[in-house]
Protein backbone atom coordinates (compact mmCIF):
# COMPACT_ATOMS: atom_id res chain seq x y z
CA UNK A 1 0.00 0.00 0.00
CA UNK A 2 1.34 3.29 -1.08
CA UNK A 3 2.72 5.57 1.65
CA UNK A 4 1.10 8.51 -0.15
CA UNK A 5 -2.50 7.22 0.12
CA UNK A 6 -2.26 8.00 3.54
CA UNK A 7 -2.38 11.74 3.37
CA UNK A 8 -5.14 12.23 0.38
CA UNK A 9 -7.16 14.45 1.60
CA UNK A 10 -5.03 15.80 4.66
CA UNK A 11 -5.09 19.42 5.58
CA UNK A 12 -1.28 21.50 6.21
CA UNK A 13 -1.34 23.86 8.81
CA UNK A 14 1.63 26.25 8.59
CA UNK A 15 2.96 26.85 12.31
CA UNK A 16 6.08 29.69 11.46
CA UNK A 17 5.30 33.20 11.75
CA UNK A 18 6.54 35.11 8.87
CA UNK A 19 9.92 36.54 9.44
CA UNK A 20 10.40 40.31 8.43
CA UNK A 21 12.18 43.25 9.44
CA UNK A 22 10.38 44.75 12.59
CA UNK A 23 8.60 41.61 13.51
CA UNK A 24 8.73 40.92 17.60
CA UNK A 25 11.94 39.54 18.91
CA UNK A 26 13.73 38.75 22.44
CA UNK A 27 16.14 42.01 22.94
CA UNK A 28 18.51 39.27 24.15
CA UNK A 29 19.12 38.52 20.33
CA UNK A 30 20.53 40.04 17.24
CA UNK A 31 17.67 41.76 14.99
CA UNK A 32 16.52 40.23 11.98
CA UNK A 33 16.92 41.90 8.99
CA UNK A 34 16.40 41.20 5.41
CA UNK A 35 17.77 43.58 2.64
CA UNK A 36 17.44 43.12 -1.60
CA UNK A 37 21.44 43.67 -2.15
CA UNK A 38 20.98 43.12 -6.09
CA UNK A 39 17.92 43.94 -7.55
CA UNK A 40 16.44 43.43 -11.12
CA UNK A 41 18.35 45.37 -14.01
CA UNK A 42 22.10 46.08 -11.76
CA UNK A 43 23.40 43.10 -13.98
CA UNK A 44 21.82 41.84 -17.39
CA UNK A 45 22.64 39.07 -19.24
CA UNK A 46 23.12 38.86 -22.73
CA UNK A 47 20.13 37.15 -22.68
CA UNK A 48 18.54 39.76 -20.90
CA UNK A 49 17.91 37.93 -18.38
CA UNK A 50 18.17 39.30 -14.38
CA UNK A 51 18.28 38.02 -10.88
CA UNK A 52 17.71 39.95 -7.67
CA UNK A 53 18.70 38.29 -4.30
CA UNK A 54 19.25 39.47 -0.12
CA UNK A 55 21.19 39.68 2.32
CA UNK A 56 19.96 38.48 5.43
CA UNK A 57 21.22 39.03 9.15
CA UNK A 58 19.56 37.03 12.04
CA UNK A 59 19.98 35.54 15.38
CA UNK A 60 19.16 31.71 15.57
CA UNK A 61 16.39 32.25 18.31
CA UNK A 62 14.67 34.90 16.05
CA UNK A 63 10.95 34.17 14.75
CA UNK A 64 9.81 30.49 15.17
CA UNK A 65 12.62 28.40 15.96
CA UNK A 66 14.03 25.02 17.99
CA UNK A 67 15.97 25.47 20.97
CA UNK A 68 19.04 23.44 20.75
CA UNK A 69 20.19 21.75 24.29
CA UNK A 70 23.62 23.32 24.21
CA UNK A 71 21.65 26.82 23.82
CA UNK A 72 21.00 27.27 27.88
CA UNK A 73 23.47 26.03 31.19
CA UNK A 74 22.82 25.88 34.93
CA UNK A 75 25.92 26.96 37.04
CA UNK A 76 28.26 26.06 33.93
CA UNK A 77 26.58 23.32 32.76
CA UNK A 78 24.34 22.28 29.85
CA UNK A 79 22.41 19.30 29.52
CA UNK A 80 24.04 15.62 30.18
CA UNK A 81 26.21 17.71 32.94
CA UNK A 82 28.63 18.54 30.46
CA UNK A 83 30.68 21.89 31.46
CA UNK A 84 29.43 24.69 28.89
CA UNK A 85 32.56 26.49 29.02
CA UNK A 86 34.19 23.29 27.42
CA UNK A 87 32.29 23.09 24.45
CA UNK A 88 32.08 26.94 22.97
CA UNK A 89 33.86 29.15 20.99
CA UNK A 90 33.54 31.67 18.63
CA UNK A 91 32.86 28.61 15.58
CA UNK A 92 29.65 28.04 17.80
CA UNK A 93 29.03 24.81 20.33
CA UNK A 94 31.43 21.80 19.81
CA UNK A 95 28.28 19.48 21.23
CA UNK A 96 24.58 19.78 21.39
CA UNK A 97 24.09 22.54 18.44
CA UNK A 98 21.45 22.90 16.53
CA UNK A 99 22.64 20.59 13.83
CA UNK A 100 22.44 17.53 16.36
CA UNK A 101 18.75 17.75 16.62
CA UNK A 102 16.95 14.84 14.80
CA UNK A 103 14.00 16.09 12.12
CA UNK A 104 10.93 15.47 14.33
CA UNK A 105 8.41 13.70 11.90
CA UNK A 106 5.68 12.51 14.78
CA UNK A 107 2.89 12.86 16.69
CA UNK A 108 1.67 16.65 17.69
CA UNK A 109 -0.78 17.27 20.48
CA UNK A 110 -2.06 20.46 20.91
CA UNK A 111 -3.39 21.31 24.93
CA UNK A 112 -5.63 24.37 24.07
CA UNK A 113 -5.21 26.07 27.39
CA UNK A 114 -7.33 28.86 25.95
CA UNK A 115 -10.70 26.43 25.58
CA UNK A 116 -10.08 25.34 29.27
CA UNK A 117 -10.96 29.00 30.23
CA UNK A 118 -13.33 29.40 27.50
CA UNK A 119 -11.18 32.94 25.62
CA UNK A 120 -9.60 33.19 22.89
CA UNK A 121 -6.08 34.20 24.56
CA UNK A 122 -5.17 33.75 27.96
CA UNK A 123 -4.33 37.24 30.07
CA UNK A 124 -0.85 38.52 29.96
CA UNK A 125 1.12 37.34 32.65
CA UNK A 126 -0.89 34.21 32.87
CA UNK A 127 1.26 31.21 34.37
CA UNK A 128 -0.36 27.70 32.99
CA UNK A 129 -0.26 25.15 35.54
CA UNK A 130 -0.37 21.71 35.51
CA UNK A 131 -4.00 21.84 35.97
CA UNK A 132 -4.62 23.62 33.18
CA UNK A 133 -2.51 21.30 30.87
CA UNK A 134 -4.87 18.08 32.50
CA UNK A 135 -7.83 19.69 31.93
CA UNK A 136 -6.89 20.58 28.40
CA UNK A 137 -5.95 16.96 27.88
CA UNK A 138 -9.45 15.97 29.13
CA UNK A 139 -11.78 18.41 27.29
CA UNK A 140 -9.68 17.40 23.59
CA UNK A 141 -9.76 13.23 24.59
CA UNK A 142 -6.11 12.87 24.23
CA UNK A 143 -3.36 12.85 26.05
CA UNK A 144 0.70 13.06 25.48
CA UNK A 145 2.61 9.90 25.08
CA UNK A 146 5.99 9.10 25.45
CA UNK A 147 8.24 10.65 22.65
CA UNK A 148 5.53 13.01 21.60
CA UNK A 149 5.68 16.88 20.46
CA UNK A 150 3.32 18.92 22.58
CA UNK A 151 2.40 22.05 21.51
CA UNK A 152 0.59 24.30 24.37
CA UNK A 153 -1.99 27.24 23.11
CA UNK A 154 -2.54 30.09 25.25
CA UNK A 155 -3.66 32.35 21.88
CA UNK A 156 -1.12 34.68 22.11
CA UNK A 157 0.04 34.39 18.17
CA UNK A 158 -2.81 37.01 17.65
CA UNK A 159 -1.33 39.49 19.41
CA UNK A 160 1.62 38.81 17.17
CA UNK A 161 0.67 42.39 15.40
CA UNK A 162 0.95 44.19 18.89
CA UNK A 163 4.23 44.54 19.10
CA UNK A 164 4.56 45.62 22.73
CA UNK A 165 2.07 42.87 23.95
CA UNK A 166 3.30 40.72 22.21
CA UNK A 167 6.76 41.26 23.51
CA UNK A 168 5.43 41.53 27.40
CA UNK A 169 5.59 45.24 27.61
CA UNK A 170 2.04 45.20 28.47
CA UNK A 171 1.81 43.60 31.57
CA UNK A 172 3.92 40.12 30.47
CA UNK A 173 3.28 37.03 28.77
CA UNK A 174 1.39 33.50 29.38
CA UNK A 175 2.94 30.48 29.58
CA UNK A 176 4.23 27.68 31.55
CA UNK A 177 5.09 27.68 34.99
CA UNK A 178 8.39 24.79 36.35
CA UNK A 179 5.70 22.78 37.33
CA UNK A 180 3.73 23.24 33.96
CA UNK A 181 7.39 22.01 33.21
CA UNK A 182 7.96 19.22 35.25
CA UNK A 183 4.05 17.88 33.92
CA UNK A 184 5.71 17.70 30.76
CA UNK A 185 8.88 15.79 31.14
CA UNK A 186 6.31 13.16 33.30
CA UNK A 187 4.68 12.49 30.78
CA UNK A 188 7.89 11.73 28.46
CA UNK A 189 7.59 14.85 25.66
CA UNK A 190 10.21 14.79 23.37
CA UNK A 191 9.72 18.15 22.47
CA UNK A 192 7.38 20.84 23.94
CA UNK A 193 6.35 24.21 21.53
CA UNK A 194 4.32 27.50 22.02
CA UNK A 195 3.48 30.87 20.99
CA UNK A 196 5.53 33.37 23.04
CA UNK A 197 9.04 34.65 22.50
CA UNK A 198 9.95 32.59 25.60
CA UNK A 199 8.15 29.31 26.29
CA UNK A 200 8.03 30.96 29.50
CA UNK A 201 5.59 31.97 31.98
CA UNK A 202 6.29 35.94 32.31
CA UNK A 203 5.49 37.73 34.79
CA UNK A 204 4.86 41.87 34.48
CA UNK A 205 8.06 43.69 34.68
CA UNK A 206 10.03 40.54 34.83
CA UNK A 207 10.98 40.32 31.82
CA UNK A 208 13.40 37.18 31.37
CA UNK A 209 14.80 37.75 34.29
CA UNK A 210 14.90 34.16 34.78
CA UNK A 211 13.70 31.15 32.28
CA UNK A 212 13.41 28.19 35.26
CA UNK A 213 11.62 26.02 32.14
CA UNK A 214 14.47 26.55 30.09
CA UNK A 215 16.52 25.17 32.93
CA UNK A 216 13.96 22.11 33.58
CA UNK A 217 13.48 21.03 30.13
CA UNK A 218 16.78 21.64 27.99
CA UNK A 219 19.36 21.09 30.97
CA UNK A 220 18.04 18.99 33.11
CA UNK A 221 15.47 16.92 30.80
CA UNK A 222 16.88 17.18 27.17
CA UNK A 223 13.52 17.95 26.28
CA UNK A 224 14.27 21.00 23.03
CA UNK A 225 11.94 23.89 22.92
CA UNK A 226 9.98 25.24 19.42
CA UNK A 227 9.30 29.24 20.78
CA UNK A 228 7.34 31.96 18.81
CA UNK A 229 5.02 29.50 16.67
CA UNK A 230 1.45 30.48 14.68
CA UNK A 231 -1.15 28.40 16.29
CA UNK A 232 -4.23 30.25 15.48
CA UNK A 233 -5.71 28.61 12.77
CA UNK A 234 -4.34 25.16 14.33
CA UNK A 235 -6.75 26.54 17.73
CA UNK A 236 -9.37 27.70 15.77
CA UNK A 237 -9.77 23.89 13.57
CA UNK A 238 -10.04 22.27 17.38
CA UNK A 239 -7.62 19.64 16.34
CA UNK A 240 -5.59 18.32 19.23
CA UNK A 241 -3.83 15.40 17.45
CA UNK A 242 -1.67 16.02 13.83
CA UNK A 243 1.56 14.87 12.38
CA UNK A 244 4.00 17.36 12.87
CA UNK A 245 6.95 17.94 10.51
CA UNK A 246 9.75 19.72 12.63
CA UNK A 247 13.57 20.24 10.93
CA UNK A 248 15.58 23.49 12.03
CA UNK A 249 18.09 24.67 9.89
CA UNK A 250 21.26 22.37 10.15
CA UNK A 251 23.72 25.21 11.29
CA UNK A 252 26.38 23.64 13.02
CA UNK A 253 27.20 25.06 16.22
CA UNK A 254 24.27 27.22 16.62
CA UNK A 255 22.52 26.92 20.01
CA UNK A 256 19.20 27.60 17.90
CA UNK A 257 17.98 28.04 14.40
CA UNK A 258 14.77 29.29 12.28
CA UNK A 259 12.38 26.17 11.71
CA UNK A 260 8.70 25.78 9.56
CA UNK A 261 6.67 23.58 11.31
CA UNK A 262 4.49 22.13 9.45
CA UNK A 263 0.90 20.10 11.12
CA UNK A 264 -0.34 17.71 9.03
CA UNK A 265 -3.96 17.17 9.93
CA UNK A 266 -6.01 13.68 8.71
CA UNK A 267 -9.33 14.52 5.86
Amino acid sequence: MSLWRHLDGSRIVDLAQPMRTGMPQSPNHPRFRMVIERRHGDMVREDGGSAANEVILTGGHVGTHVDALGHVSQDGYVHGEVEAAGIQSHQGLSRLGIETFTPYVGRGVLLDVTAVHGVDVLPPGYEVTPEDLEAATHKAGVRPRAGDAVLIGTGWSREWDRPARFMGEEGGVPGPGPDAARWLVEQGVAVAGGETIAFEHIAAGRGHSTLPVHRILLVEAGVHIVETMRLTELLSLGTPEFLLILNPLPIVGATGAPVRPLAVLAA
